[in-house]
């Protein structure tokens, strides 16, 4: 089975579940290797009170003694970049816009690379960066599974 990553969207929704959190992302993982961006550490770290950021700092520990964090590379980064100008001269997306799909570009180019489908509850932005790069997605609700 080809390993997964839930996107920042997925454990928002799963971290508001609380006690049936950890439960639900296990039913969407399906028993496959879970991996997490640095990209939504970071995001996840931005977002978080200071009460709950014990549950992001356990996430980030789990993962790194599992060793499935995945750091987006220069390649990564460099079509990030060419991904958005496509983005933008398709939709006429102005800075602003192509700034806040920055970090989505850069979980599904990581992703993509290491052939690991991103999980997600965005499918706007996925969808408009998978019509320029070709990276395994799915949509997934934690709510609903």
């Amino acid at each position: 089975m080809q390993p997964v990553l839930f996107d920042t969207s997925v454990y928002i929704t799963a971290l508001r579940m609380r006690d049936d959190a950890a439960l639900g992302l296990r039913r969407i993982a399906g028993g496959t290797a879970v991996w997490l961006s640095s990209v939504v550490l970071e995001e996840l770290y931005a977002g978080v009170s200071a009460r709950n950021r014990h549950v992001v700092e356990r996430l980030e520990r789990d993962f790194h003694r599992a060793g499935r964090i995945l750091v987006p590379n220069l390649t990564d980064w460099t079509q990030t970049g060419k991904v958005l100008a496509l983005l933008a001269a398709k939709y006429d997306y102005e800075q602003i816009g192509k700034g806040r799909l920055t970090n989505d570009a850069l979980i599904a180019m990581s992703a993509g690379r290491l052939g690991i489908t991103v999980i997600t509850g965005n499918t706007r932005d996925f969808g408009k960066l998978a019509e320029f790069k070709s990276f395994h997605w799915q949509v997934e609700n934690p709510r609903t599974n």
